[in-house]
Formats: structure tokens, sequence, C-alpha cells
């Protein structure tokens, strides 16, 4: 397969690596930064007798080298930097984001499109809309990388391996995203019957101030080696055809009582991408929890302010008049 992914930064490169050592396909690396994307991908290459990998990472600064993608994974945007909400990131990343689904209607109208650029349920939204793609078609990257740092924080309390480890996060990528302890478990017995309320209440409160920390620690950086894992492993069960059930943000219509936004909720992926969502039975709390993070990703597609000169139409990938 071609995977094209969009912006040569630190999630980019790191993302373009994990997929190139997993033997995924070809790899093109774009970045607007004039020798950015070669030189990395270079880098990398000349990794490739060490790691022992045999995919090919090209870099470019040229749109048109995307042509004919299978997958585009899009990193393009500006990093929350320290007090930066997600929101704050909207209107900046809401630009990025046009510039490159419209590149990506234009040479790679056939690939199925992952987002990770932050703010990301709003962004996954305007990809979606702009692109006119089929909701299959364009998803986001966010629950896999919440639930891996609710993992990693239940391993870490428990001192047991990760491999025994089972955890889901669903909601908004921010602080109103929702861990569920209930549909989480270590060697299949259920994280509520080992650890007291208390203890999981503090793993929940560490995993929402994950990618915040992080933020706090770099000073003038944020996350980018779990973000760019998680894109690997949704990009493997794309191109491998896994039918894997992984938390991403996805476009609901009806499922979870919830219409016209783009939320993290358990999804079946494949090679057509989300293949099926998974609708489950969420007692009143979590629907509520649910509900309110619904509410916090309308408020910033509110702010998107989307005009129908900004849409294409379905197949015919021509402007709304």
């Amino acid at each position: 397969m071609k995977i094209s992914i969009i912006g040569g930064g630190h999630v980019g490169a790191t993302c373009a690596f994990l997929i190139a050592k997993r033997d995924l396909g070809e790899v093109v690396l774009v970045d607007v930064v004039e020798g950015l994307p070669q030189g990395t991908a270079l880098d990398m290459m000349q990794s490739s007798s060490s790691e022992g990998f045999d995919s090919k990472i090209f870099g470019t600064n040229d749109f048109e080298d995307i042509a004919d993608s299978d997958l585009v994974i899009v990193t393009a945007g500006f990093a929350r930097k320290p007090g930066m909400s997600r929101l704050d990131l909207l209107t900046k990343n809401s630009e990025i984001i046009k510039l490159v689904i419209e590149n990506i209607v234009k040479f790679a109208s056939n690939a199925k499109v992952i987002v990770v650029t932050n703010p990301l349920d709003a962004m996954t939204y305007l990809s979606l809309k702009i692109s006119g793609f089929e909701k299959n078609r364009v998803f986001g990257m966010s629950g896999v990388l919440d639930s891996a740092r609710f993992k990693y924080f239940i391993a870490d309390e428990l001192s047991v391996p990760m491999s025994v480890v089972s955890a889901l996060v669903i909601g908004s990528h921010s602080e109103l995203m929702i861990p569920l302890p209930r549909f989480s478990s270590v060697s299949e017995v259920p994280l509520t019957k080992l650890l007291s309320e208390r203890k999981i209440d503090s793993i929940i409160e560490k995993t929402k101030k994950g990618g915040a920390q992080i933020v706090s620690y770099l000073k003038n950086g944020s996350a980018f080696y779990a973000p760019a894992a998680s894109v690997a492993e949704m990009a493997e069960a794309i191109v491998k055809d896994k039918k894997k059930v992984l938390p991403a943000c996805v476009y609901l219509e009806g499922e979870y009582g919830l219409n016209d936004i783009c939320l993290g909720v358990p999804a079946k992926i494949g090679k057509d991408g989300i293949e099926e969502i998974i609708e489950l039975k969420l007692n009143p709390e979590e629907q509520s929890f649910l509900n309110k993070s619904a509410e916090s990703v309308k408020e910033g597609i509110e702010n998107l302010k989307l005009h129908r000169s900004d849409l294409f139409e379905g197949d015919t990938r021509k402007r709304v008049n």
C-alpha cells in the first residue's frame, strides 16, 4: 500500500518510522519546510539495515507526490503549548486542515484519511465535511491514544505486564474524555474488582491530564511517541484488514443518541476503514458524561463556521454553490 503522512514534525516523522518498521507499505512524508521531509526520510532509510525493514520512505514538499495513496495520515498543524487549550488551536489548525484536505481530494481521492491534528474531534469533522468522502473513510486517532494512556497507568499501578491489560476510553480527545473502568480489565478480571474507587479515580485523572502533563514538561512541544504509535496501530489494522476493534473518532448518525458529530467510540477497523461502529450499553452516568463530551465538541464545530462554499459534494468532488 501507499501511505502518505502530511506533516513532517515529531508526530509525522515518528509515525513514518513506525509504519516503515512494520513494513506496511511505501511511505511518503510531506511537509512545507524545504529539506525537512527529505532529510528525515533519508535518515530513516539509512537506519533500515539496522532496523531490518524494507519499506521505502520518500520525503517531499509537493502534494502531488501523494497521488493514488491508499491511506493518508494528517498530522500537520500547530502543537499545543503550555496554558493553551485544544480549542485555542481551532482557528489556526482549521486553515491548515482545509488546505491539506483540498489537496487530498485533488490527488488522493480514493484514500482513507486518519486525522491526528488537534483539536482532533473538530478537525476530523472538518476533514469529513470538506472532503465529501464517505464517513467510513475519514476518522480520527483520539481513542486509541487515550486508551493507551489509560492502559499504561493501570499497568503501572498494578505492576503487571501491559499485555494483560485491556482499557477503553471514549468521548472527545480532551479532559472531557471518558475512561470506562467497567469495560477495562486485567487478565479478564474487571478493573473494578482489582482497585478501589479512589485508586481508579486517580488513574482516570492521570489519563485525562496525560497529554497536558507532557506539554508542561516539554515547555515548547507536545507528545509524539504515543500518538505516532497509536496511528501506526490503526494503519496496521487497515493494511492487514485486521477487523480490529479500536476506539476511534468517527462520524455518528444516531449511534449513542448523537447526530452530526465526530466523537470517540469503539469501531471495527479494516481495509475499508471504519467498517462498523460498536454501540456499548452505557449506564445513565456514562451516557451523561458522553453527552457532555459531545456538547463540547459541538461548540468547537460551531466555531468552525463552515459555509457551503467550503464543502464538496459526495463523489462529484465539486464545490457546493
